[in-house]
């Protein structure tokens, strides 16, 4: 994706008068939104962006090298480069998984990065909303008719607008007001609910506890009895939380004793933030009429690694081309290629990552087993490999097989007989 690398001016407010009718209406200004809006307008659609503007997603911040170049993001949004992970059982027991020189996990803070992206989608042509989706109006061969709510911070006192849209795509995450309004209630995806705090990095870490190129996933009953924990590097700042679909699980206190063993306990605290996190892409993105899901609304957040990031800016263009082709056509079967395509390029790695999780995530017994298995040379080049390139590798078939059979011992072998 071809864009310039400059940051416009700030986010506007709502002060402004509005085109009648918009071709399309962005609602929600993350990665996925911002990158579909820009790219539309582009293209010289007349694109609405919705966004409050006063939330920050609660995230790890990971994103693969290559998404600096697949969506031209600016070197300069990267807070940390992390060279590596260290996965720890819950024994204690932790293996270190160098990446080498095929490339690094690229770390952004939220705070600043989905601003960074709505600034983009501006410059390019679309026009900012500072608020919130309230309702939706469809009436037969009419738009769409939004009203929108003005955030009070960038408005104060404003009464909500009634705008009109061709079409309206729909990515305002996991609780989606979109989908709410325009889908059946069936339609949502499953989620664990994540909680992270971002805190200020010690000048002088223990590297035994802690590391500024180094991601650390914590996979420990305790911490999430069906996910896991992290700390990861911010550059001056560490984000530490964990996440969980098991209701009663206290987030609050796992992210405390993370924040211990890491030696951060006695660092101080910027912000916390909590929010759910999707782990399976919906049967279905589209109404069949005029709205398309994308991001976390449509839940493409890969379940066991929980990274979202790459795969809500890959689904934003995919969902902004698929809304080109329905306004260009005038056929709402178009919407459909969007989700066709994210699950032909991403589908089969979220199949078995969701494996992975059903089959490793389910005990402290078989976490012990699964941070074993990543001690192997050949589970590590694969893992990186897939991480890094965003699709399976296929191009040393034996050492899939030589995975499998490893894995395959690690299932039948007692914990007790492992060394």
């Amino acid at each position: 994706m071809q864009t310039p690398r400059d940051t416009p001016s700030a986010e506007s407010t709502t002060t402004q008068s509005f085109p009648a009718l918009f071709d399309v209406a962005v609602i929600g200004g993350g990665p996925s939104g911002a990158i579909a809006a820009e790219w539309l307008a582009r293209r010289g659609a007349s694109v609405l962006l919705v966004d409050p503007g006063d939330r920050i997603k609660p995230c790890g911040g990971a994103i693969p090298c290559r998404a600096l170049e697949d969506f031209a993001i600016a070197p300069e949004m990267l807070v940390a480069r992390a060279h590596g992970a260290r996965v720890i059982a819950p024994s204690g027991k932790a293996v270190e998984m160098r990446i080498g020189t095929a490339g690094y996990v690229g770390m952004v803070d939220r705070a600043t990065f989905d601003p960074y992206l709505r600034r983009r989608a501006e410059a390019a042509g679309a026009t900012p909303f500072t608020g919130r989706l309230e309702a939706i109006e469809e009436r037969p061969g009419e738009p769409l008719a939004l009203t929108l709510s003005p955030s009070r911070a960038a408005a104060p006192g404003t009464e909500p607008v009634t705008l009109r849209a061709r079409l309206v795509i729909g990515a305002d995450g996991a609780n989606s007001t979109v989908r709410r309004l325009m889908f059946s209630p069936a339609d949502k995806p499953r989620y664990v609910f994540a909680y992270h705090e971002i805190v200020e990095a010690p000048d002088a870490p223990d590297p035994a506890d802690f590391r500024a190129d180094r991601c650390d996933v914590i996979y420990d009953g305790r911490i999430s009895p069906d996910f896991y924990g992290w700390v990861f590097p911010h550059g001056k700042q560490v984000s530490v939380g964990c996440g969980s679909g098991v209701k009663g699980h206290d987030l609050r206190r796992a992210t405390a004793d993370l924040r211990a063993a890491a030696g951060l306990d006695g660092t101080r605290t910027l912000r916390r933030e909590g929010a759910p996190l999707p782990l399976k892409p919906m049967r279905r993105w589209d109404n069949g009429r005029n709205v398309l899901l994308t991001g976390d609304a449509a839940g493409t957040v890969a379940p066991s690694s929980g990274e979202g990031i790459y795969y809500a800016l890959q689904c934003g263009l995919l969902a902004a081309e698929a809304v080109e082709t329905c306004l260009r056509t005038d056929k709402p079967q178009a919407l459909k290629a969007a989700r066709k395509r994210f699950m032909k390029a991403h589908g089969r790695v979220f199949l078995i990552l969701g494996i992975l999780q059903a089959v490793w995530y389910r005990s402290d017994r078989m976490r012990e087993k699964f941070v074993t298995m990543c001690a192997d040379p050949d589970v590590q080049r694969l893992t990186w490999e897939s991480y890094l390139e965003k699709r399976i590798v296929r191009r040393d078939p034996l050492a899939h097989l030589r995975v499998f059979l490893r894995d395959l011992k690690q299932l039948v072998t007692p914990a007790a007989r492992q060394k």
